[in-house]
This record gives C-alpha cells, sequence and structure tokens, in this order.
C-alpha cells in the first residue's frame, strides 16, 4: 500500500495545479515529471506519502491512538527526514516544533483540505468499522478538526477498508461510503480537483470506479488537474 501511494504521489507531484496543456503533453507514465515551478526532485515523494508513512508506524506501533501519540508520529517522520511537498506554513511548523507535546500545544487545527485525508490510508487495515472510523477522525482533528476534514479522512481510510476486506466490487463503493459518511460519493466526479480534502476524496473515487487498473487510475486522476497527488 505505501510504495502504491509513494508512486502515485511521486508521479502526481509534477502535475500539481499545473496548466491542461503541461498534462496533456506529459502525463504519459513515461517518467517521473520536473514540476515547472516547484523545487521537488522528479520521482521524489512528497508530505502525503510522509504522513501516511507515520500513520502506519503509530498503526504497528500497538501504542494507544491519541492526540499526542499521532502528532509525536508527525514530528518524527519529518525530523528524520525533512522534505519538499508541505505547504510552506506547516513545513517551517514542523521545522520549529520539538516534539508531539509542542505540536498540539501551537498547532491551529481548522483546515478543511487535504492533509488529513492523504494520510488515512493506511488505517483501513483495521477489521472492525467502527474502529476505522473513531481512528481515522482522532487523527484527522490533530490537524483538521473540522467537519470537511474529518469526513474526508473518514472516507479514505473507508476506502482502504472496503478493498481490503473484499467488501464489495469497485462499482458499489460510492454506496458503501454513504452508509457510513456524509457525501454524495455516487455521482461522478468532473472537473479539476481544489484544495478542498473531500473534493480529493470524491475525485479518487470516481475515478477509482471508472479505472480497470492501477496505471490508468493514476493517469486519470492526474489528468483531472488540480490537487492531483493526493
Amino acid at each position: 500500500m505505501l510504495v502504491e501511494l509513494a508512486v502515485g504521489d511521486a508521479y502526481g507531484a509534477g502535475f500539481e495545479y499545473v496548466d491542461a496543456k503541461f498534462i496533456e503533453a506529459h502525463n504519459d507514465l513515461s517518467r517521473y515529471v520536473k514540476h515547472p515551478r516547484h523545487d521537488i526532485v522528479p520521482g521524489q515523494y512528497t508530505d502525503d506519502t510522509q504522513m501516511s508513512i507515520a500513520v502506519a508506524e503509530a498503526v504497528v506501533s500497538g501504542e494507544d491512538w491519541t492526540p499526542l501519540m499521532l502528532a509525536d508520529r508527525f514530528v518524527e517522520a519529518f525530523k528524520r527526514d525533512p522534505r519538499e511537498g508541505y505547504a510552506s506554513s506547516f513545513f517551517d511548523f514542523l521545522s520549529n516544533v520539538r516534539d508531539g507535546t509542542q505540536f498540539l500545544k501551537e498547532i491551529v487545527p481548522h483546515s478543511d483540505k487535504s492533509g488529513a485525508a492523504m494520510r488515512a490510508g493506511p488505517i483501513g487495515v483495521f477489521p472492525d468499522v467502527a474502529n476505522v472510523i473513531a481512528r481515522a477522525a482522532t487523527q484527522a482533528r490533530v490537524t483538521h478538526d473540522t467537519p470537511d476534514g474529518i469526513r474526508a479522512a473518514v472516507a479514505a481510510a473507508l476506502m482502504t477498508h472496503y478493498f481490503l476486506y473484499r467488501i464489495g466490487p469497485k462499482d458499489n463503493l460510492g454506496a458503501y461510503l454513504e452508509k457510513h459518511v456524509a457525501g454524495h460519493w455516487t455521482e461522478p466526479w468532473h472537473g479539476k480537483v481544489k484544495a478542498k480534502g473531500w473534493m480529493s476524496v470524491h475525485a479518487a473515487v470516481s475515478a477509482l470506479r471508472g479505472s480497470g487498473n492501477m496505471s490508468g487510475l493514476l493517469q486519470t486522476c492526474v489528468a483531472l488537474s488540480g490537487d492531483v497527488d493526493t
């Protein structure tokens, strides 16, 4: 799971919010592309994967699933490997905090963007749906304590859970999500993927339902334009 997340993240990082003509010219899966404005090295994953690794490490640790434990993991993952891809303000924040305690004291957790959703995938490995929902919501509240930030993270975690436990065919994914988290997940997504977290998840659900293989899924996601690394 983490390898495929990293591949998609690193490939999509070259196309995040670029002009549609650039996507048309280079979205052929032949190579990792240098972003025309950013300094990220082609083939290098971003904060999306790094924070997913932090969540995965929290999962396998077996420790109590608390905001402090999660914040500690976020700081540890960043400190051992500071990398491009974070929003500049959050990069500076992580650079300046010492540990999870300071993180929780100083963070302003009111974002409704995609950060909590992008890292929620590993939580789907838990076998109980209620546990997946609760853990996804808890980790979201650390940085994205808003209704939209939380529901995007819960939906992302449930996507992983749905396929890992073979709950049903991919065409039924949207209906499954609608049973557990608010949103019109069965409706096809059209157009650019903007910054709100639920937009990234909704677009991913739509792209997944319409794709027959992993490479086609990746190409479809990038072709939407916008926040395509998420």
